[in-house]
């Protein structure tokens, strides 16, 4: 008998730059214009769909954007094995309409690091969120991953790697060529950016 009112959801996997992740797209919106990263069990409180994904024993570390999820795993596990299962997984428990983000529980997360601009940031902060915003933002998403800001001083930009980002081999040659670059061009007052580790 077929089911009327749910839809049909599709889930397709995407390869990163990192070896150790693996992005999985669903034809349905997630978390829209929003990411959130889980570097752990214990931090996926806020989602009960990253709480379940930790219930796989090979996934380290989960983040969900807009329309996917990346999923970080342990280097003993193969993306061949475990993406069938994960697809799955994926597929029944969207399709079942179960939670993917706890709203109010996710403000306590957030809190500590956003690209979005406050009122009492000044104006080279602003710039420089602008700049991860509308730049930096798009092209990390389309390798499963974010670019978090986490703190401007004395020229020094500290920002903060998530998703298939984070560990990533060619996450520096991205930060050092392509955002330094860029922000130093479009911000004279940037004199360097560096990544803090999670």
């Amino acid at each position: 008998m077929i089911k009327t009112g749910s839809p049909v959801i599709s889930i397709y996997t995407e390869m990163t730059p990192n070896p150790e992740t693996m992005k999985f797209v669903a034809n349905k919106l997630l978390y829209p214009g929003k990411s959130v990263d889980f570097p752990d069990a214990q931090s996926a409180k806020p989602s009960p769909l990253a709480t379940e994904l930790f219930g796989f024993p090979f996934i380290k570390a989960v983040f969900i954007a807009s329309n996917f999820v990346t999923l970080t795993k342990t280097p003993d596990a193969e993306w061949m094995d475990v993406t069938p299962s994960i697809r799955q997984f994926l597929k029944d428990y969207l399709e079942e309409g179960k939670s993917v983000i706890n709203e109010d529980e996710i403000v306590e997360v957030k809190k500590e690091s956003s690209n979005e601009v406050l009122a009492d940031d000044d104006d080279v902060v602003k710039r420089i969120k602008e700049l991860l915003e509308n730049y930096v933002k798009p092209a990390v998403e389309m390798d499963g991953g974010a670019i978090q800001f986490k703190s401007y001083n004395d020229g020094v930009v500290n920002l903060m790697m998530q998703g298939s980002c984070s560990g990533c081999p060619s996450s520096m040659i991205t930060l050092k060529a392509g955002i330094e670059g860029m922000m130093k061009r479009m911000i004279p007052e940037v004199k360097e950016v560096v990544a803090e580790a999670e």
